[in-house]
């Protein structure tokens, strides 16, 4: 027999599963009064599942902070280009840059 985990109630000192689920990513963020902190923070020590819930978004959160996106450098050299092209003054009114006359 599979039977369901049980769902925990709140009580004053520890949230429920349900008020945990509404502020969790608030929670891991560190957006949460001292209050609603502790509270969910016994929560999550005392319930597995909400506490496998709040250890994979941290892992995602880790990942994704892990995989930040190098700029495309074709992006960055036409950038670098622009800012020569105005810091030279060889702007067409346009923005885009030309050729410098020859020296």
């Amino acid at each position: 027999m599979n039977a369901k985990p049980r769902r925990m109630r709140g009580t004053k000192e520890m949230a429920s599963c349900m008020q945990v689920m509404r502020v969790l990513q608030s929670y891991l963020d560190g957006h949460t009064d001292e209050v609603t902190t502790r509270r969910v923070a016994t929560h999550l020590e005392a319930c597995r599942r909400c506490g496998l819930e709040a250890a994979t978004y941290r892992e995602v959160k880790a990942s994704l902070a892990r995989r930040a996106a190098l700029p495309d450098q074709n992006a960055v050299d036409r950038l670098r280009a622009f800012g020569t092209a105005l810091a030279t003054g060889t702007a067409d009114e346009d923005g885009a840059g030309h050729a410098p006359p020859p020296a």
